[in-house]
């Protein structure tokens, strides 16, 4: 079947696999234009692109949605993602009202509020309890095997959530309707010495999320334990940090020494404004997952022995970068880029390019890369992790 070029109408300018060197040529056949718009720098990768890296990227969009009663989820495991060991990402929503249900898991979660509010509630092994409410910008975490829930407020709220192992699937959890349909009733009965017609309404199957009313005020719902409440807040609120702030944006980090019940998972909230760009820089510490909140970026990930591969991401997608691989990440937009850096660690390390060249000998630097004083008088000794240079910056064509 004879078909048209699909720019023969141009109705938008369609992208080809053409570098302006004249690498490559045009795609006439059936493609995925959209798609291709989307990833600029796939289709044409940079000229320092080369050799074999994997798979960087996924976005939740691409993700099966899990709808209930109550909400949604959709999750990125190394199903999706398999480079993504270390660390796995559910994406969930909660109506007014909606509950994740009493659960827990054999993974630490950790949580970051993006709108709305929520009620969380848990325990530890000592019975001592925590209730609280967050909102947006705010963080939760509650250490593996300890039981918790969550529950939408009036507005309702998204939030996404983070687990320390990238095999984890929050559709296969702990979950209290599960055991309790999973148990003799006579067992029950035993167990709460109550009749075992008190569990004739009980559910048959593991309940996940389901719709109730929204909870009063915290006041109304506190509940009194012998033990008093958890040492330590499962609950931090990020956005009430002070940031650092850079030439090209700012920087929140949080990890154990400034949320000590966060034991395996550390992470930094990043503005980027355009223009500006996430330093070269890499981790020496863990793998590093990252969720972008808004905007649109690029990043080139260095992986060594010549190899090197340039992504685009915008808001809801993951990206990976593994243990000690260098990379950036460029505002390649006109909007402020917002993004979560995520590690499997209890401390947010990172090492820059920039400063590690600034406290080593000039003279070892100038004979290594041959570059004269224009180069290393500008080192900068202190990390400065966003930079927007004035007449250097990136902005996109």
């Amino acid at each position: 079947m004879k078909t048209k070029p699909p720019n023969s109408e141009k109705p938008f300018n369609v992208p080809q696999p053409i570098r302006v060197d004249g690498a490559g040529g045009p795609d006439l056949g059936p493609r995925d234009v959209m798609r291709d718009l989307e990833n600029p720098d796939l289709l044409v990768p940079p000229v320092t692109d080369s050799g074999l890296v994997p798979n960087l990227k996924m976005s939740f969009s691409d993700t099966h949605m899990q709808l209930n009663q109550g909400g949604w989820s959709r999750e990125i495991t190394v199903r999706d993602l398999p480079i993504a060991t270390t660390l796995a990402g559910v994406n969930m929503s909660l109506t007014p009202g909606g509950v994740r249900e009493l659960h827990w898991h054999q993974q630490a979660e950790w949580a970051y509020m993006i709108w709305g509010g929520a009620r969380i509630t848990s325990i530890d092994a000592n019975g001592r309890n925590f209730i609280a409410d967050v909102g947006p910008g705010d963080l939760w975490y509650f250490p593996a095997g300890l039981p918790h829930s969550i529950q939408g407020l009036a507005e309702g709220c998204e939030f996404l959530l983070v687990f320390d192992d990238g095999h984890f699937s929050d559709l296969n959890t702990l979950s209290i309707s599960d055991w309790f349909a999973h148990t003799p009733k006579d067992v029950l009965s035993a167990n709460f010495g109550v009749p075992e017609s008190a569990f004739d309404s009980i559910p048959s199957e593991q309940v996940y999320i389901y719709q109730d009313q929204p909870p009063g005020p915290l006041a109304s719902q506190e509940v009194q334990s012998p033990y008093g409440t958890t040492p330590l807040s499962f609950k931090h609120r990020l956005l009430a940090q002070a940031p650092l702030q850079t030439s090209g944006g700012s920087v929140r980090i949080v990890d154990s020494t400034n949320f000590p019940i966060s034991k395996t998972v550390a992470a930094a909230l990043v503005e980027i404004k355009p223009g500006a760009m996430r330093e070269l820089h890499w981790h020496p510490n863990n793998d590093e997952w990252q969720y972008y909140l808004t905007g649109q970026g690029r990043m080139t990930v260095f992986a060594g022995n010549g190899a090197a591969r340039t992504f685009d991401y915008r808001a809801g997608d993951v990206g990976y970068v593994p243990f000690a691989f260098g990379h950036y990440i460029q505002n390649t937009g006109d909007e402020t880029l917002w993004f979560l850096e995520i590690f499997k660690s209890d401390r947010f390390v990172d090492i820059s390019l920039n400063q590690w060249m600034a406290l080593t000998p000039r003279q070892l630097v100038q004979n290594n890369l041959h570059v004269g004083p224009e180069l290393i008088e500008h080192l900068q000794k202190v990390k400065s992790p966003v930079v927007k240079h004035p007449g250097f910056t990136y902005y996109p064509k």
